[in-house]
């Protein structure tokens, strides 16, 4: 949630119970550090914990929030009246400072920041919106009057990459209302249907595909309970946060531009902020067991966002919807840092699990104001976190009215008069330079297996071009399938999951698109009964696993692909009916939770499935035919 300078407040009613979660603003400043560089080559993508570009240099997100064009108003009184837009800034949804200061001189002042990228927050509000904004709005860019929010932001994003920045698209808010509350921005559906969400990320993703700084689409910005629901990581209905990024990230990457990264920030707030009762933020914590898997295996990024007065099970509210939960500014350093990694940072500290992916602090914040010793010692301790982890992070805000936000990295005054960390005299520039100065991982970024997680949940899980572009192999079952340049390694028994890798050999499918759908034992050889008394779906020879489906319980075929080099070797049977059957120490993690699983070797493909039709047995896979690579 865009924590900047405002009230977040949680209506949450059951029976006449309103609960109101108060959030604060959200700024930061900082003091110049070196000018960001113009060297790097996008496309990015990523590398197990790293964002790398086109190179394959290791590109971290040093980013700054530039926020407006998500919109200001608080959500009471008049939409025009100053003194109803958060901070008292009425953006006119766009980006704010374009009424006081020169773009160019804008983007000289954000170089000297030292950041390198800007996450450039907007709502399906202003995507629709077709009244120029005032020209009081823009005073300061006199080019850009007459102009929609569109297209001003639009002119924002070409100055933004045309000087060496890297721009993050952000779905901060579906309505051009201050975030984050009950507001109707609480989840990606919440004034629209999923679909018209998911076109209107389409149209963005299309519109900046041309320009390749654009790298990223950030789907949607802090997802939580409305008034009467939570949202879920999973569960296959309206408020699966989880279902709706899937959808979203594939429609992108297959209809709009293939080279964005995709990022998913985790859930922020569920439950009911009152003392017995559960709450708390989720954060990234469900991907352990529910992890995202692209259709591009190379381009997923999470998120999460901290704030000092907010906290694990804490609203950040003062008054009504306050809890005795404490919050981050009341965790000591040890405390504080546990929590970060608990919440987050685990995803990309544990390497080579099916979660593995790199973590973008994309908010977070406090006040150049401030003088509470709690939250102070918070800044300091959450910079010097991110500084020896060599984290990606964003700062929350980037600009702001001087008298108005103290929060922002840096203020204008109605006469063009920059404030704020570039001149000095900020407490907050000891930890902002330190987290800029500290010693971080560059250059090349070698290459790591990569581990995804297929989940056949609530419905298909086909990640592969190439077998889509094949169509429906069996129709009316689920089906998943690998993400090209990946195989299979792992099924669970009868959670319809499997895990898949590129560890060893890398891609090992052969040209073109050629598959084979196997749903009887044809190509078990004579003599090669690997699982008596089950039936086995065996690969053709030179051919191996990359996808299956089942319908109800019952495994129903195996998909094999022809491999671009020969397939040997001896092969052993991997049974998983009974108990978990993975090598020790084997990576990838718990691709399916709570069930049996199987998994072959780091120096085997999976040539076969096999699966029993006895009565009062379950029908899932139960064993893997795996055999050694050559």
């Amino acid at each position: 949630m865009p924590i900047a300078s405002r009230l977040v407040r949680y209506l949450a009613g059951m029976v006449a119970t309103v609960l109101l979660l108060a959030t604060a603003p959200g700024a930061v400043a900082a003091r110049p550090a070196a000018p960001a560089a113009t060297t790097w080559q996008p496309p990015l993508f990523t590398r197990g914990r790293y964002i790398v570009d086109a190179d394959g240099n290791r590109f971290r997100l040093m980013s700054a929030n530039w926020d407006g064009a998500q919109g200001s108003w608080t959500g009471s009184g008049s939409s025009t009246d100053p003194a109803n837009q958060h901070a008292g800034q009425n953006s006119h949804g766009i980006p704010l400072g374009l009424d006081r200061a020169p773009l160019a001189r804008l983007l000289d002042d954000f170089h000297a920041l030292g950041i390198n990228s800007i996450r450039l927050p907007f709502s399906n509000e202003m995507i629709h919106a077709t009244s120029p904004v005032p020209d009081a709005a823009v005073a300061a860019n006199p080019q850009l009057r007459g102009r929609t929010p569109l297209q001003v932001y639009d002119a924002v994003v070409a100055a933004l990459t045309g000087s060496g920045f890297a721009v993050i698209l952000n779905n901060h808010t579906n309505t051009s209302r201050w975030c984050c509350g009950i507001d109707g921005n609480e989840r990606w559906n919440s004034s629209q249907s999923t679909a018209q969400w998911a076109d209107d990320w389409v149209f963005m993703a299309r519109r900046y595909a041309a320009d390749p700084r654009v790298v990223a689409a950030d789907l949607y910005n802090e997802v939580r309970r409305d008034v009467f629901d939570d949202p879920n990581w999973g569960l296959g209905d309206g408020h699966d946060w989880y279902a709706a990024a899937q959808l979203a990230a594939d429609r992108i990457l297959t209809e709009a531009n293939p080279n964005l990264l995709i990022v998913v920030e985790g859930i922020n707030w569920t439950g009911l902020p009152v003392d017995g009762l559960p709450h708390g933020r989720p954060m990234l914590t469900p991907a352990r067991t529910l992890s995202h898997t692209l259709v591009a295996a190379h381009k997923l990024v999470y998120s999460a966002h901290f704030y000092g007065y907010t906290g694990p099970h804490h609203s950040g509210a003062t008054g009504i919807g306050e809890t005795h939960d404490a919050r981050y500014q009341d965790l000591t350093r040890d405390q504080l840092f546990q929590a970060l990694t608990d919440e987050a940072f685990f995803v990309e500290q544990e390497s080579g699990e099916h979660f593995t992916a790199p973590v973008w602090i994309s908010e977070f914040g406090i006040g150049a104001g401030e003088t509470g010793t709690a939250a102070r010692a918070w800044f300091g301790n959450v910079t010097d976190y991110f500084a020896d982890h060599d984290a990606d992070f964003a700062y929350w805000p980037l600009v702001g009215w001087e008298g108005h936000d103290d929060w922002a990295l840096l203020r204008y005054d109605a006469d063009g008069r920059r404030y704020g960390i570039l001149d000095g005299g900020d407490w907050r520039g000891t930890a902002w330079n330190h987290l800029m100065t500290a010693p971080a991982h560059s250059g090349p970024v070698a290459s790591v297996p990569v581990w995804r997680m297929l989940d056949t949940d609530h419905g298909d899980r086909v990640q592969s071009l190439r077998v889509r572009a094949d169509g429906d192999w069996d129709t009316g079952a689920y089906k998943a399938a690998c993400p090209d340049g990946l195989r299979l390694a792992g099924l669970g028994h009868t959670s319809g999951r499997g895990l898949c890798t590129d560890v060893t050999t890398g891609d090992l499918r052969a040209e073109g698109n050629a598959q084979t759908v196997v749903t009887d034992e044809r190509y078990v050889p004579a003599g090669g009964d690997w699982a008596s008394g089950y039936t086995k779906l065996q690969c053709p020879s030179g051919q191996y696993l990359i996808g299956y489906s089942h319908r109800g319980s019952r495994l129903s075929s195996a998909l094999c692909v022809p491999a671009r080099t020969p397939l040997a070797g001896a092969g052993r049977t991997v049974w998983f009916d009974r108990s978990d059957n993975r090598p020790a120490g084997a990576d990838g993690g718990d691709f399916a939770y709570g069930d049996y699983k199987g998994q072959c070797a780091d120096d085997e493909y999976a040539a076969g499935v096999a699966y029993t039709t006895r009565v009062g047995s379950t029908r899932g896979p139960a064993a893997l035919l795996c055999r050694h690579l050559s």
